[in-house]
């Protein structure tokens, strides 16, 4: 039976619902599944394209490779795992105190919106995501609420996933 989680932008007000691949990620689907209900400030991707994601601190029992991809499809749901040194960098523009600085590293929990993404990273290279779930019902919407953050800013916003 699958299981599926809600992906919300809470100020924007729109919801999708995404469906976990447990038989192409079943480790990270596990991982994620028990840590729900999580929610973070929203980030409008800068290298990859049609992304908005969110950074957590790490979620426990996340592989750090599962199901990875560099070229995201739009309906991807994607988790990222970074070690502390990885997204630190004072240029990336992360708050102090932020997921992003914590000692543990963090995760990065990602939706793609629409075609043409290339996960690289100029200080980094390559950065892989364990594809974990695909939106099913919503992505018009998502999308249209998405391009919104990368026209007007992402402040204020945020993106919360729980189980559906």
């Amino acid at each position: 039976m699958s299981r599926y989680l809600s992906i919300t932008l809470t100020k924007a007000g729109v919801t999708c619902r995404a469906r976990l691949l447990d038989d192409e990620a079943p480790a990270t689907c596990a991982a994620v599944w028990a840590a729900l209900p999580v929610a973070g400030d929203a980030f409008h991707a800068k290298y990859a394209r049609n992304e908005v994601y969110t950074l957590l601190p790490r979620i426990a029992g996340a592989p750090h490779r599962e199901n990875p991809t560099v070229t995201p499809i739009p309906g991807d749901v994607c988790l990222f795992d970074f070690e502390p040194w990885e997204i630190g960098n004072p240029a990336y523009g992360y708050e102090p105190g932020s997921a992003a600085h914590h000692a543990a590293g963090a995760t990065d929990l990602a939706l793609f919106y629409g075609r043409n993404n290339l996960l690289i990273n100029g200080d980094l290279g390559w950065i892989p995501g364990n594809v974990f779930a695909t939106i099913t019902d919503g992505l018009a919407d998502l999308a249209a609420a998405c391009n919104g953050l990368w026209l007007r800013g992402v402040e204020g916003e945020t993106l919360a996933f729980a189980r559906a």
